[in-house]
């Protein structure tokens, strides 16, 4: 019994033992299997937990950019300048994109501001801005904004007198008729510049809100290249009136035509450069029809024009009423009043004041001043007791020069 006893005594303490064993085994093996991160060193050891963001976290920019004109602004002008400037970081890239495709480059100056190049965006367009800056840990961050331009309810164009690439004479201003109503003339004039190819002093005055001439102060010398420069685009006439026309016009001055009618004398005596070429016996208008006195100009000339009294409000049924062809026209009023021939008042020339105010002659010295006469040249009417009205034709010269400057709204603003 007792030997029995002692060798079934023995399997029960290694039972014991094993278990005992497998208690303290089974938490290390449950603690290696829980680290924090899941894996386990080399030498055996567990790795500690990892402070960092996870991988899925992107981290933030700490930079701040701001664009200008301000997120969907509207009515934008066409000289503005787009600005992106960048706040605890720098201007990486920007585009500045129409919706239409078309691009705008710039640059980032010494500043750190991206502004676009200097010129003018195009009216009623939307534009798309897209940044992109970094701060000093190379993180970046992204901003899109839109702006849209001014939409004009006037688009501001010229038309201008005298045409381009034609000769004209010495008494020619330069006239430039807008096609709106303009507030603010200063703005328009600083737009409109005149060179000359001698020296010349000039000035704008301004006839309407919408019509400005340029003159010199005395008759433009002869032989004179002019060219007028005229750069509208962008510029805010007033209201919502804008600029809309770049363009050159030049023309050529050329020989010094300035010519004398005297209404008591019956003569017109032709000058050209201070040389006088020949004295012409003339009729001028009759009492009730009488020439004005003035400077004129010579606005448009014709071979043949037929005249029609009616035009001039005499009634077909008027003693006074005609109508007939007359040749070698020159206009030196929008009123009706011409030189041009009159072979039917040659035995009047030179004694006595027969016409309905134009200036007649004989058909061979018509003829002849007709082929050395231009546009712009000077025809002084003198001797005669009714004036001349401002605007009835190219007027400018009978304005006194003070008057004139008074006109100039660069001067008065």
């Amino acid at each position: 019994m007792g030997s029995a006893g002692t060798v079934q005594a023995v399997p029960r303490r290694r039972h014991a033992a094993a278990r005992i064993a497998l208690a303290v085994l089974v938490p290390v093996l449950l603690a290696a299997c829980t680290s924090a991160n899941g894996t386990t060193g080399a030498d055996g050891h567990v790795a500690g937990s990892r402070t960092s963001a996870s991988p899925s976290q992107k981290p933030v920019s700490k930079v701040t950019l701001s664009v200008t004109p301000a997120p969907d602004t509207h009515g934008v002008q066409p000289t503005a300048q787009v600005v992106v400037r960048a706040d605890n970081g720098r201007v990486q890239t920007v585009v500045l994109r129409s919706m239409t495709g078309q691009t705008v480059p710039g640059s980032v100056g010494a500043d750190g501001a991206w502004r676009s190049q200097a010129g003018l965006l195009p009216y009623a367009t939307t534009f798309t801005v897209t940044a992109r800056g970094v701060d000093s840990d190379g993180v970046g961050r992204s901003v899109s904004t839109s702006f849209t331009t001014v939409k004009p309810g006037h688009r501001l164009v010229t038309s201008v007198s005298p045409i381009g690439g034609t000769v004209v004479g010495v008494g020619i201003p330069i006239i430039v008729r807008l096609s709106a109503p303009v507030s603010d003339r200063a703005a328009v004039e600083r737009r409109l510049v005149v060179t000359a190819s001698r020296p010349v002093v000039g000035a704008w005055s301004w006839v309407s809100d919408s019509e400005v001439h340029w003159r010199p102060k005395t008759y433009w010398p002869a032989d004179t290249d002019v060219k007028l420069s005229i750069d509208l685009d962008g510029v805010h006439a007033g209201k919502d009136t804008w600029g809309d026309e770049k363009r050159v016009v030049a023309f050529h001055i050329g020989s010094a035509m300035v010519s004398t009618v005297d209404v008591a004398r019956h003569t017109l005596t032709v000058t050209r450069d201070g040389q006088v070429l020949r004295v012409i016996p003339v009729t001028t208008g009759k009492a009730g029809f009488i020439t004005r006195d003035g400077i004129k100009v010579i606005l448009d000339k014709e071979p043949s024009r037929v005249m029609d009294a009616s035009s001039i409000n005499i009634p077909k049924n008027s003693p006074n009423y005609y109508r007939l062809t007359v040749y070698w026209a020159m206009r030196v009023t929008w009123s009706g009043e011409f030189l041009h021939a009159a072979p039917w008042s040659q035995a009047e020339q030179g004694f006595a004041n027969v016409s309905h105010g134009c200036t007649g002659m004989s058909l061979a010295n018509a003829k002849w001043l007709y082929g050395i006469s231009k546009v712009g040249d000077v025809v002084r009417f003198i001797n005669s007791p009714r004036h001349l009205e401002p605007g009835n034709g190219w007027t400018d010269w009978n304005v006194p020069w003070s008057t004139w400057l008074k006109g100039d709204a660069l001067r008065t603003a």
